[in-house]
């Protein structure tokens, strides 16, 4: 058997004309993962390059067109974990690599730290061959309009982000997420995207990645949470799932996860409007959808 899913982001989007252009970016994005799957790469792999093609949509709240920050700048963050070895890596607050995901590849494979922030993260990652760009890159006119509607206090802040969780064929699972954070975030907040065992989770059960507000996930650390459910205590994947965004509900959070297990099995719940996702498995059942 092997697996994927990835997700656009749970948020407050309404049907628009703009939906055909982000199912056929979620498309492509499971695409470009599947083709590594079915050729026998990693699930790390799959999870690296699908989460890349979202970064480089700007409908997507990660790389271009990221959420900006009160200021008007872009704080981007990402990880990945690979569920075989426990291998981490995770960067926060970047400003000039194109893709934050390969940044954070980067240092689960070059660096003996795990997570790493800021311009230190940045040389890292240049050092390492990702591409550089200018901060204005990231900069989009849709994202500017969500900052002003933030700034008029017209319209709720935005959520999203954009990750994926993968099973290869040697029964191995890995997750990732990236993302700009909130619009009208201070500069300098961290959400539960890089933070490991919060947003996002892998182990060898199961792989995690969740998506929403991310203050509630990073205090009920619901990644982890419904992975050592399963673990421990034998809850079946939907049912921890549903329980973990239920904690976060509890603590007035919302948002969704998108989760793996290793037999094949998936979870997509959300709490919200909406939440972009698209899935495929081996067994020919798959799908794609926003709300």
């Amino acid at each position: 058997m092997i697996a994927l899913c990835i997700h656009g982001g749970a948020g407050n989007r309404q049907p628009s004309a703009e939906d055909g252009v982000l199912l056929a970016a979620l498309e492509s994005a499971l695409d470009a993962g599947w083709a590594l799957l079915e050729s026998g790469a990693s699930a790390l792999d799959a999870v690296h390059v699908a989460i890349g093609v979202l970064e480089d949509e700007p409908l997507f709240n990660a790389g271009r067109g990221a959420a900006l920050a009160r200021d008007g700048s872009v704080e981007l963050d990402a990880a990945l974990m690979d569920g075989a070895t426990a291998r981490v890596g995770a960067v926060i607050g970047v400003r000039g690599i194109r893709y934050p995901i390969a940044a954070a590849r980067a240092v689960l494979e070059h660096s003996e730290h795990v997570i790493m922030a800021g311009s230190g993260a940045e040389r890292f990652a240049l050092a390492h061959g990702c591409e550089p760009v200018e901060p204005t890159f990231f900069v989009t006119e849709r994202s500017q309009r969500a900052l002003e509607r933030f700034q008029a206090q017209q319209k709720r802040v935005e959520l999203g982000t954009v990750g994926a969780v993968a099973l290869d064929a040697a029964g191995n699972l890995a997750a990732g997420n990236s993302t700009g954070g909130m619009t009208g975030k201070r500069p300098g907040r961290v959400g539960d995207t890089p933070i490991i065992g919060a947003g996002t989770y892998a182990n060898k059960h199961v792989a995690v990645a969740c998506t929403g507000h991310g203050e509630y996930f990073i205090r009920i650390c619901a990644a982890m949470r419904l992975a050592m459910m399963i673990e421990l205590t034998g809850a079946a994947l939907d049912e921890a799932a549903h329980a973990v965004l239920d904690q976060v509900a509890s603590l007035g959070g919302h948002g969704g996860l998108i989760a793996l297990d290793v037999d094949g099995n998936l979870t997509m719940p959300f709490t919200t409007p909406s939440m972009a996702r698209a899935w495929r498995r081996s067994d020919g059942s798959g799908g794609v959808a926003i709300f």
